[in-house]
C-alpha cells in the first residue's frame, strides 16, 4: 500500500503565514504531523496555528527571519532541544522586492534577494541535517518556481534565484542520498497567492500570462500540497533531485 501519512513526523515550513506555505502546513497536519510553522512574525502564524487546533492537528510556531544566520540558529537550537529531530523541512519563504529591468536592479535588491531565497534556504538545510539524521530519515521539499526554468519578464533576479534553488536541490541531494535524507522541489506556475497579487489583479496582465497556460487559469495555494505531501511522506521513498512541475502545463 501507497503510505501518505506522516504520523509522528515532526515538519518545518517557512513562510507559513499565508499561501502555499500556509496550505502546505494544515495537510501535513491533516495527515498527522506536528508542524512548526515559520514566518519573521509571530502574529500571522498564531492564527493559522489556532485553525490547524482547532481542526483538529497539531502545530507551533516560531519567528524565523530567513536571511538572518543567528535566527536560523536560534531556531535550530529551540527544535533541538523541544525535539531533538526533524523529518521534513520546506522552504517556502521567498521574497521578490522589486518588479521590472534588470538594469534597474540595485545592489540592495540584489542582496536582499540572494539572502532570502538562496541564503536561508541553503543553511536551513545545512542546519536540518543533524536533526533528521537523528530522526532516522528526512525530507527537504524547495519551493522553486517555473521562473526557474524560464524567466519571467521584470522578475529577472527573482528569476535567477529559483534558478538557484533547483540547481541547489540537486546538490544537495546527490550529497545526502547516503545519509536516507530526500531533497526536491516543487515549481508553482502561477498561484493566487499575495506574492501574484499584482498579476492576478491585472486583468490586462493575467489575461497575458494565462495565454501561456494550457489550462487557461491560475492555481489555487491548496493545489500544490498534494506535491507536497507526495514528497514529504514514504510515497516518494526512492525520490530525490527530483522537480514537480504544477503549472497547468505553461512549461509543456
Amino acid at each position: 500500500m501507497v503510505d501518505f501519512s506522516l504520523k509522528d513526523r515532526i515538519a518545518l515550513v517557512t513562510g507559513a503565514s499565508r499561501g502555499i506555505g500556509q496550505a502546505i502546513a494544515e495537510a501535513f497536519s491533516a495527515n498527522g504531523a506536528h508542524v512548526i510553522l515559520v514566518s519573521r512574525k509571530l502574529e500571522g502564524l498564531e492564527k493559522v496555528v489556532s485553525q490547524i487546533k482547532a481542526n483538529g492537528g497539531s502545530a507551533e510556531a516560531m519567528a524565523c527571519h530567513m536571511g538572518q544566520m543567528d535566527q536560523i540558529d536560534a531556531l535550530y537550537q529551540a527544535i533541538s532541544k523541544k525535539f531533538g529531530k526533524l523529518h521534513i523541512l520546506v522552504n517556502n519563504a521567498a521574497t521578490n522586492p522589486y518588479f521590472g529591468d534588470m538594469l534597474g536592479v540595485d545592489e540592495k535588491i540584489w542582496d536582499k534577494t540572494n539572502e532570502v531565497n538562496l541564503k536561508g534556504p541553503f543553511f536551513m538545510i545545512q542546519r536540518a541535517i543533524p536533526l533528521m539524521a537523528a530522526a532516522g530519515k528526512g525530507s527537504v521539499i524547495n519551493v522553486s518556481s517555473v521562473n526557474g526554468v524560464s524567466p519571467a519578464l521584470l522578475q529577472g533576479v527573482y528569476s535567477i534565484t529559483k534558478a538557484g534553488v533547483i540547481s541547489m536541490t540537486k546538490a544537495f541531494a546527490k550529497e545526502l542520498g547516503n545519509k536516507n535524507i530526500r531533497v526536491n522541489a516543487i515549481l508553482p506556475g502561477l498561484t493566487d497567492t499575495k506574492f501574484a497579487e499584482a498579476l492576478i489583479g491585472n486583468e490586462m496582465i493575467l489575461n497575458a500570462a494565462l495565454q501561456s497556460v494550457p489550462m487557461g487559469r491560475y492555481a489555487k495555494p491548496e493545489e500544490m500540497t498534494g506535491a507536497a505531501l507526495y514528497l514529504a511522506s514514504d510515497a516518494s521513498s526512492y525520490t530525490t533531485g527530483t522537480l514537480v512541475v504544477c503549472d497547468g502545463g505553461m512549461l509543456a
